[in-house]
């Protein structure tokens, strides 16, 4: 659920003036990225706009929200996963992977709240390990199904039929 920081509807107004300030008008104060972090976090919804055109740059903005924490160390974008991705710029699959990309997502956020709520009931009321997760399956198995579905997704649209990460590997094993 996303909310708004002001109390209004809609989403907050961000502007970025062109000496890369960003202004909350919700808060009539200029922020950060690192605020704007947050809010992301908070789920609170805003747009980024450009101050001066009025152009939505909102995907640049988180881009580099995202840009800025993989530089801080905080890695959540494997190599392999960001050279393959940066490969489906102007192939003929690139306006399905957005969504593909989303859906997987959503996939595993609902799988991680399930074993969050699952974590904390069983702390709540078991003293073994034993039985703690009945039904639910683990981070491993998760990462595992969700590495099949995006395998046999990429082997669908390739038009070699080769499967992701086995170009890969086969270029390692040649030395290249």
């Amino acid at each position: 659920m996303t909310r708004t920081r002001n109390g209004k509807d809609g989403p907050t107004i961000i502007k970025k003036y062109a000496n890369r300030r960003l202004y909350d008008t919700g808060r009539s104060s200029y922020v950060t990225l690192n605020d704007l972090c947050e809010m992301v976090k908070e789920g609170h919804d805003f747009v980024v706009q450009d101050a001066k055109s009025g152009k939505d740059i909102t995907r640049s903005v988180l881009t580099q929200i995202i840009v800025d924490q993989e530089s801080q160390g905080e890695n959540l974008l494997p190599t392999n996963f960001l050279r393959t991705l940066i490969g489906f710029y102007g192939d003929n699959v690139q306006n399905f992977i957005p969504g593909y990309l989303e859906q997987t997502l959503d996939i595993f956020v609902k799988n991680q709240e399930r074993v969050r709520e699952q974590i904390n009931k069983s702390f709540e009321g078991m003293r073994t390990m034993e039985g703690m997760f009945p039904g639910i399956p683990s981070l491993e198995d998760m990462r595992r199904q969700n590495m099949e579905m995006f395998e046999k997704t990429m082997k669908m649209m390739s038009p070699f039929g080769t499967s992701y990460g086995e170009s890969q590997k086969d270029d390692s094993k040649k030395g290249k």
